[in-house]
């Protein structure tokens, strides 16, 4: 399989470049990923809706490029679907029987992700109906690639 992620923003934080590091060392068993960082935008301290559209627009433009046309696309989005661990692990197992190979995540900034790009997606998920920062999101996000690639194969993994 391969899985793409496309992130708005960069990691700076040495620590969670750390077990970002460390999950892709252990996903490469699994899977090919590539992580995308696209440039976020600058977002003033009090956005007015007109440039909170504006900077949204600009980012979905640099996520747009990227995105490939034959993919599976999954945007996270806090009204998304949510699924257990195991559920998702038979989600992208399903994927993959169906002949879905190609898999893309879409990470928003700190205002989200444009309405485009979340009407385009295959599937809108929600990890929970928290908020994270979007960095830390990442790192949860390949851990839990990781715990469904070791599900789908009946491998242990602590619970």
């Amino acid at each position: 399989m391969h899985i793409q992620i496309l992130a708005v923003g960069k990691i700076r934080e040495n620590y969670l470049q750390a077990a970002l590091q460390e999950y892709e060392k252990r996903l490469r068993s699994y899977a090919r990923v590539k992580i995308f960082e696209i440039k976020d935008e600058k977002v003033p301290p009090v956005v007015t809706a007109g440039q909170e559209a504006e900077i949204l627009a600009k980012e979905a433009a640099r996520l747009e490029a990227l995105i490939n046309p034959q993919t599976y696309l999954i945007v996270l989005d806090l009204d998304g679907k949510q699924f257990s661990s195991v559920e998702f692990a038979r989600h992208l197992n399903r994927l993959s029987l169906r002949g879905k190979s190609h898999v893309t995540f879409v990470i928003g900034g700190s205002l989200g992700l444009a309405k485009r790009i979340k009407d385009r997606a295959d599937l809108r998920l929600s990890f929970s109906r928290l908020t994270f920062p979007h960095q830390l999101f990442r790192v949860m996000l390949l851990e839990q690639l990781y715990r469904a690639f070791k599900i789908n194969r009946g491998e242990p993994y602590h619970k």
